[in-house]
C-alpha cells in the first residue's frame, strides 16, 4: 500500500515519461496498424481507420493517464477530449506532410513516403507529447503535490508562530 502510494506522490520526470510515452503510444500504434489492416478487409479503409483511430486513442488515453504521467487513475472525460483533439493535430500534421509531398514530387516512391510520413509523425508525437504533458495531464501533478502537502497536518502554534504579525487583521479587513 505504501509502495503504491509513493509511486503515485513521485513526480515523473520528463525523459522517464518520454519514454513510457513511446511505449505506449508506440504499442498501441502498432497494435492499430494490424487493426486497421484487418478491419478494412471487411469495411471501406476510411471507416476502418477511423473507428481504429478512435479505439486506439481512447486506449492510449487511459494508459498515459494510469502509466506514462505517473497519474495512477482513470482519465477523466475532459483529458480524453483534449487528447482527442491533440490527436486530430496530429492526424492532420501527417495528412498535410503527405499531401505537401505528392505536390511537390509527381510519383514517390515508397522509402520517400515513408520517410515523410513517419518524420511528421514523429514530429507530431514529440508535440502531442508536450501538449499531454503541461495540458492536458499537468493538474494531476499539481493535484498530487496538493494532495502529499495536505497530508502533512501542520501544529496549529508553529503555523501562529510562522505567521506575520498583523496577518489575522489583514485577513478580516479584507
Amino acid at each position: 500500500m505504501e509502495t503504491a502510494r509513493s509511486q503515485q506522490q513521485t513526480p515523473t520526470t520528463a525523459l522517464t515519461a518520454f519514454a513510457r510515452f513511446v511505449l505506449c503510444g508506440g504499442g498501441v500504434g502498432l497494435a492499430s496498424s494490424f487493426a486497421v489492416a484487418a478491419l478494412a478487409s471487411w469495411t471501406p479503409w476510411a471507416l476502418a481507420n477511423a473507428l481504429v483511430t478512435a479505439v486506439s486513442t481512447l486506449l492510449a488515453t487511459e494508459l498515459h493517464a494510469r502509466f506514462t504521467f505517473g497519474a495512477g487513475r482513470r482519465a477523466t472525460w475532459r483529458q480524453h477530449a483534449q487528447s482527442a483533439g491533440s490527436a486530430a493535430v496530429a492526424y492532420a500534421a501527417t495528412c498535410a506532410a503527405m499531401a505537401v509531398l505528392q505536390l511537390l514530387v509527381a510519383a514517390p516512391g515508397a522509402v520517400v513516403e515513408q520517410a515523410v510520413y513517419l518524420s511528421a509523425s514523429a514530429l507530431a508525437g514529440v508535440a502531442r507529447f508536450a501538449v499531454l504533458r503541461l495540458v492536458v495531464f499537468a493538474r494531476n501533478h499539481a493535484q498530487t503535490t496538493a494532495t502529499v502537502r495536505a497530508t502533512r497536518p501542520v501544529d496549529a502554534t508553529v503555523a501562529r508562530a510562522a505567521a506575520p504579525a498583523g496577518t489575522a487583521a489583514l485577513c478580516h479587513a479584507a
